[in-house]
């Protein structure tokens, strides 16, 4: 049975989830308009902002609540085994927004920029765009890579220093002084949710520039195929747990 902690966990990324797609519809619409030519840009912007005002207030509340226990936002069990496996630090990688730029103008990864830097458009964004987002994308896998050293340093550190040499220490087969456990696991959840803070921040940031490089039509059409991807993500994920029994 889930404890009370796992149920308001699990309720609060269905919530989520439920919001995913409530907006997922708004964007279909506004996309729908914008092919009509009845969609203003003004109004686009709000929708974009609107969007980005939940996601923000998603990750202010998940924070909020990882404070009790961390763990479990590393590998959170209300997901489903596909969604946990291409987790990074609590949810998707920050350059993965940078990569459907890439993917929704037609690009492989790897390309050059220099390839349209000449051409003044690639797909539909410019070239001065595509450079932006070129950019965009070195520094935030740097901070990727920047936190994901971190973490696994925290990992290290706490199965070294100091559980080993509690477990070590304790006499007989116990697992050392409940007391001594509890406070080295309480160092290290803090240290975790700050990395998770961290990474919530990269999320944010990047998403937030990303969407400054766009114009308004671009950004909800960009916003609309990630919203269908991580619902996606999340409809084959419980298909496939459904399939393996692990449900």
């Amino acid at each position: 049975m889930a404890t009370s902690g796992q149920a308001r966990e699990t309720c609060f990324y269905q919530e989520w989830m439920n919001l995913q797609q409530q907006e997922l519809s708004e964007l279909k619409r506004a996309v729908a308009l914008c092919s009509e030519g009845r969609a203003s840009d003004d109004e686009l912007a709000q929708l974009v902002n609107k969007i980005m005002s939940h996601f923000e207030s998603y990750i202010q509340n998940r924070v909020h609540l990882a404070r009790s226990d961390v763990s479990p936002y590393f590998s959170p069990t209300w997901c489903t085994s596909l969604e946990r496996s291409v987790m990074w630090i609590g949810g998707c990688r920050p350059s993965s927004y940078v990569r459907l730029i890439y993917t929704l103008n037609g690009l492989q990864i790897e390309s050059d920029i220099s390839e349209f830097q000449n051409t003044g458009r690639l797909g539909g964004m410019s070239g001065q765009q595509m450079m932006a987002v070129d950019e965009l994308q070195r520094r935030t896998i740097a901070e990727e890579r920047r936190l994901s050293t971190r973490a696994a340093r925290l990992q290290e550190d706490v199965l070294d220093q100091p559980l080993a040499s509690i477990i070590v220490k304790a006499e007989g087969g116990g697992c050392g002084a409940r007391g001594e456990v509890r406070a080295a696991l309480g160092a290290h959840g803090r240290e975790m949710l700050e990395v998770l803070r961290e990474a919530d921040r990269l999320r944010m940031n990047t998403l937030t520039e990303v969407l400054k490089i766009m114009t308004p039509k671009e950004a909800v059409s960009f916003l609309a195929a990630g919203k269908k991807i991580q619902l996606c993500l999340q409809q084959w994920g419980k298909e496939s747990d459904r399939e393996h029994g692990r449900n």
